[in-house]
C-alpha cells in the first residue's frame, strides 16, 4: 500500500512539473512556428552529435566494467554493453532503483557475484552524480552561479572520495525501498576512482555532443564549449537525482533551459527548440539499442523453443 501511494504521488509530481513546462512552451509556441523556418538543421553534424553520445556510452559501459572487475570478477564488453543498455531502460519507470536493481541481476546472470553485480551498480551510480557536480563547476560554475558553486564542488568531492563507507549505507537503503535481499558491499577504493574519472569523461562528452547539437540547429553557438557542458551536466544531474520523474521527464527540460538563459546562451523559442530536441534525440540514442536487444533477445528464445530436439541415441 506504502509503494502504491508513493508511485501515485511521484505520478502527481511528474505531471505538475510537465504542465509547468508545457505551459512555457504553449506560451512561446508563435515564436517557435517562426523560428522552424529559419532553421536549417546540418543533418551531417546532428548525427556527429549522436556519434559522440554513443563514445560516451562506450566510456560508461568500460567505467562499469572495469568497476566490476575493481571487485575481482570478470564481465566480457559484449554482456556488459547488452546489460548497460537494457537495464537502461528502468530509468523510464518512475522510482529510479529499477536500473540499479536491473543491471545488478543481469549481471549475476552473468556470473558475477551479488556483491560485485549490486555494488558495482551503486558505485557507478552514485560516483556519476558526484562527477557531474564536480564537472559542473569545473566547466562553468562562474556562468552558472559564482562563488556559490565552490561548496558544491568540495562536497561532491568529498562524497565521491567516501563512497566506500556510503556505500554499505545507500544498499541498505535500496534494500528496504525495493524489498530485495541486496549484500551490503565492501567498495574497492580503485572502484571509485575508475568510476569519477570515467564518469567525468562522459559528462565532458555529453556537453561537447550537447554544443555541436546546438550548432547543428542555429548555425553557430552562443557560447564556449566549457558552458554548454556545466549547464548540460547540471540539468542532466538534477533531472537524475528527482527519483519521481522517469529519465528526469519534465525537470531536467526546465533546468536546462533555466540554465541555458542564465548561462546567456540560448533564450525563448531558441531554448525550448534545443531543449526539446536533445531529449528526443538523446531518447533515441539511449533507448533505441536496449530495445533491440531485447527484440534480438526474444526472438533467439523463440527460435530455441521452435527448434525441435534430436535424440543422437535415435539413429536414422
Amino acid at each position: 500500500m506504502l509503494t502504491r501511494g508513493r508511485q501515485v504521488v511521484g505520478t502527481l509530481l511528474v505531471l505538475v512539473v510537465l504542465i509547468f513546462y508545457g505551459r512555457n512552451l504553449v506560451g512561446q509556441w508563435s515564436e517557435l512556428l517562426a523560428l522552424k523556418a529559419t532553421v536549417h538543421p546540418n543533418w551531417g553534424l546532428f548525427a556527429l552529435s549522436g556519434a559522440v553520445v554513443f563514445v560516451s556510452y562506450a566510456v560508461l559501459i568500460e567505467t562499469w566494467r572495469q568497476t566490476v572487475i575493481a571487485w575481482g570478477e570478470h564481465i566480457s564488453w559484449r554482456d556488459a554493453t547488452r546489460i548497460w543498455f537494457v537495464s537502461n531502460l528502468g530509468k523510464y519507470v518512475p522510482g529510479g532503483i529499477w536500473q540499479i536493481g536491473a543491471m545488478g541481476v543481469m549481471a549475476q546472470e552473468k556470473g558475477v557475484t551479488p556483491t560485485a553485480a549490486v555494488g558495482s551498480s551503486l558505485v557507478v551510480n552514485l560516483v556519476n552524480l558526484l562527477a557531474g557536480c564536480i564537472v559542473t563547476v569545473i566547466a562553468g560554475g562562474r556562468a552558472l552561479g559564482g562563488a556559490g558553486f565552490l561548496p558544491l564542488s568540495i562536497l561532491a568531492a568529498i562524497t565521491a572520495l567516501a563512497t566506500p563507507w556510503i556505500l554499505p549505507w545507500g544498499a541498505r537503503i535500496v534494500r528496504r525501498l525495493s524489498g530485495r535481499d541486496f549484500p551490503e558491499p565492501h567498495v574497492p577504493v580503485t572502484a571509485v576512482f575508475a568510476a569519477l574519472i570515467g564518469c567525468s569523461i562522459a559528462w565532458v562528452l555529453y556537453g561537447v555532443a550537447f554544443r555541436m547539437l546546438a550548432i547543428s540547429l542555429f548555425g553557430s553557438a552562443s557560447g564556449t564549449t566549457a558552458s554548454y557542458i556545466a549547464v548540460f551536466t547540471l540539468a542532466y544531474v538534477i533531472g537524475y537525482a528527482v527519483l519521481f520523474a522517469p529519465a528526469g521527464i519534465g525537470v531536467r527540460e526546465a533546468s536546462l533551459t533555466n540554465f541555458l538563459f542564465l548561462a546567456h546562451l540560448e533564450v525563448g523559442a531558441s531554448a525550448a527548440l534545443l531543449v526539446i530536441v536533445s531529449r528526443l534525440w538523446l531518447t533515441i540514442l539511449e533507448a533505441a539499442p536496449g530495445m533491440l536487444y531485447l527484440v534480438a533477445g526474444r526472438i533467439a528464445r523463440s527460435a530455441r523453443s521452435t527448434t525441435p530436439h534430436i535424440d543422437p541415441s535415435n539413429g536414422p
